[in-house]
């Protein structure tokens, strides 16, 4: 899912050339200023940009268009049509075609050395430039990249030999894929490698190589080295140091030249903006916030009284992270009665909260909906949930950057992130932009492979827990306090991944252990009898209960119980069904049978299972241990390829000798019936949960203030 669409796009057409554009965020004006997005090489188009452009359209006016010969725009025939000089028109005809009188440009690579042309040459319509990664004509350049090397004849090609125009027309995929793998040599890096090459495949070695042949075509303009002295609008360079596309050393001169800010990447390759962009955006912020007064970040509000403030960022992926976080802050301001606590949250979470009269931060209404990116990556019961967090990138950068605003203005003393990856991601990758004392909450560690995902899926999960692994070993102290929700004998018994260590053996070494954390105990509800008449049950009457979470994931599990439904009246007409569908998932349009009870968003679900006869679920982990809390029998259904559920949970529920675990791809309407009949007739005997979770994580938070 796209972390924000644009608010307008068209084409601009020049010699018959159509040019993709895209524009995100304010009006043109004063008030809004423009960032132009210039075009790479044209092996990769704007979306190369995504990391950048829904942050930075929060506060400005952004466009980005692909250049000629790759993504939505033209593929002229001609090699005269990729000269420099078409690509120098084409940015001016996207500024006149979206009524921009002058812009902020950032560019990489090529788009970089397109910016400075601008900005030496159209200087009244550059406001200011970044470059990442920028290429020139000017100072030490790659042979390896150079046109002789290109038309070179050669029998082998291997290595840098595949930049070659007889390569290109054999398996031009092969050399896109050495290409990228050398502009992020970076480890870890195999998400940008994999979105590269989707970009790369839009466009063809024959096009590529015009683009290519055409730097041979003499522009009309001065691109030396006299052309840098003429910029005089504030530049900020960013370069990696081990760059295998454009040399360190070009960027360094390009920043001396034009008496450019120059920051390095140690150790960083091609493409910094995509491989660190929750740094290079910091950096973008505080460059523009500085030389032009523009989009910086306030600070810290002057605080009333002497308490302390916390951010609490709860997981909107189930509801359950929202009734336990609230439990938890509830038991922190028992310990802590000053605290202030602001949530950083999305829906549905934030009707838990307003339901129970919490404070909810006003940026929490930008978030980018990591729900509905779920929604989106699902099938049918079907949720590889480790690829939907990877293929999640783009709103997590969009979100970490929302959330560093939100943590910097409001001065807060502790951050509590509940599963919100991003944070603990880029501030380990990054702990300069570290804002507070962070205290991290999870209840499972580690990625694991599905057996669909094959050779593959496996490699990428250990590379994932590989990285994580490194992250708190090179700076062990980040997490001021780590807390698993849960036991040790709760940790799965198996290994991060290949050559890397064992989870029982690591993740105590680096976790507290709160126990299971509950919203609040069953045993806090009181007798069931006066709780059940409370909910509007009555004594006699058998109540079976159907819920799939927050998200819209679980409405073909819902229609394959109704179908079992009218079986089971059949042979048990006293019993009652409440359909739980859930705030993202309309009742009407689950077309349940006559007699079945639909019902929207239940904010008191927890007191609801604890008191039914019989629930019905998917496999999230909090549903499923309020039920053993409350030894309610359940049946429950993990949706396929969804590691957490089918290894995570599952392992904990047969800990606890909980629920019956159903195989939704064999689960008939008939099986289901027979099931739930069956769970209904035998009685359960689950092992306790503890009820002091909530308290003992308030400790381990508490020891912060």
């Amino acid at each position: 899912m796209r972390a924000k669409l644009p608010s307008e796009e068209g084409f601009v057409e020049r010699d018959g050339v159509k040019i993709h554009f895209e524009v995100y965020g304010g009006e043109v004006g004063p008030a809004c200023p423009t960032v132009l997005f210039l075009p790479p090489w044209a092996i990769v188009h704007s979306r190369v940009y995504k990391a950048q452009i829904p942050w930075f359209s929060e506060r400005f006016r952004c466009i980005a268009y692909d250049g000629r010969g790759n993504g939505k725009s033209d593929r002229p025939e001609a090699v005269e049509a990729y000269s420099l000089d078409h690509y120098v028109a084409d940015a001016l005809a996207v500024l006149d075609a979206t009524g921009t009188d002058s812009a902020i440009l950032v560019g990489l690579s090529f788009g970089g050395f397109l910016a400075t042309i601008l900005a030496a040459h159209h200087s009244a319509r550059v406001r200011a430039v970044v470059l990442a990664g920028t290429s020139a004509l000017i100072g030490p350049g790659y042979e390896r990249m150079s046109v002789p090397h290109f038309l070179c004849k050669r029998d082998r090609f291997e290595g840098w030999d595949k930049y070659s125009q007889d390569y290109w027309e054999r398996d031009y995929p092969g050399f896109a894929d050495h290409f990228m793998r050398q502009m992020f040599i970076e480890p870890h890096s195999t998400k940008q490698i994999e979105d590269s090459l989707g970009w790369a495949g839009e466009t063809d070695g024959a096009v590529l190589a015009k683009t290519v042949l055409a730097r041979q075509i003499a522009p009309a303009i001065e691109v030396g080295e006299a052309m840098y002295g003429k910029i005089a609008c504030p530049v900020l360079v960013i370069h990696g140091e081990a760059d295998q596309i454009q040399p360190y050393r070009r960027g360094k001169l390009v920043a001396e030249l034009c008496g450019a800010e120059f920051v390095a990447v140690p150790e960083g390759g091609h493409n910094p903006l995509g491989r660190f962009p929750a740094k290079c955006n910091t950096l973008i912020d505080d460059f523009l916030a500085r030389r032009l007064g523009l989009g910086a970040i306030s600070a810290p509000a002057r605080r009333r009284g002497d308490g302390k403030r916390a951010l609490y960022l709860s997981s909107p992926i189930g509801l359950g992270h929202g009734r336990r976080d609230i439990a938890v802050a509830q038991a922190l301001r028992k310990l802590r009665p000053g605290i202030e606590i602001d949530w950083l949250a999305q829906d549905p979470v934030t009707r838990l909260l307003a339901a129970s009269g919490e404070r909810v931060h006003p940026a929490s209404a930008r978030l980018a909906s990591e729900s509905r990116h779920f929604e989106l990556e699902s099938g049918e019961h079907d949720l590889n949930a480790f690829q939907a967090i990877r293929r999640m990138d783009e709103v997590l950068v969009a979100n970490f950057m929302l959330f560093q605003q939100a943590v910097t203005e409001g001065g807060y003393d502790l951050v509590i992130a509940d599963e919100a990856w991003e944070i603990d991601h880029f501030w380990h990758e990054h702990p300069d932009l570290k804002k507070s004392a962070l205290v991290w909450f999870t209840d499972f560690v580690g990625f694991l492979p599905m057996p669909e995902g094959g050779a593959r899926e496996a490699l990428l999960t250990a590379d994932y827990n590989a990285e994580m692994i490194g992250h708190v070993d090179r700076h062990p102290h980040l997490r001021d306090r780590a807390i698993f929700v849960g036991e040790p004998e709760d940790i799965v018994p198996l290994s991060f991944g290949p050559d890397l260590p064992e989870m029982r053996d690591w993740i105590p070494r680096h976790f507290d252990f709160a126990g299971y954390i509950l919203g609040t105990h069953p045993a806090g509800f009181g007798p069931r009898e006066e709780l059940r008449r409370a909910l509007g049950y009555r004594p006699d009457e058998r109540v079976v209960v159907v819920t799939v979470g927050g998200s819209g994931v679980g409405a073909p599990l819902i229609r394959r119980i109704l179908q079992a439904w009218p079986l089971v009246r059949e042979r048990a007409p006293d019993l009652r069904m409440i359909v739980v569908a859930g705030p993202r998932i309309d009742p009407v349009s689950l077309a349940a049978p006559a007699g079945v009870e639909m019902r929207a968003f239940v904010p008191d679900l927890d007191r609801h299972l604890a008191v039914c006869d019989l629930a019905l679920v998917q496999g999230g982990l909090t549903t499923c241990m309020e039920l053993t809390a409350a030894g309610t029998p359940f049946l429950y259904f993990p949706l396929r390829n969804h590691f957490e559920q089918n290894f995570h949970v599952a392992h904990r529920l047969d800990r606890y000798r909980a629920g019956r675990r159903m195989d939704y791809a064999t689960a008939t309407p008939d099986s289901i019936a027979d099931a739930m009949l069956d769970a209904l007739a035998r009685p359960t005997a689950f092992h306790p949960v503890a009820a002091d979770g909530a308290a003992r994580a308030a400790r381990l938070i508490a020891d912060l203030l």
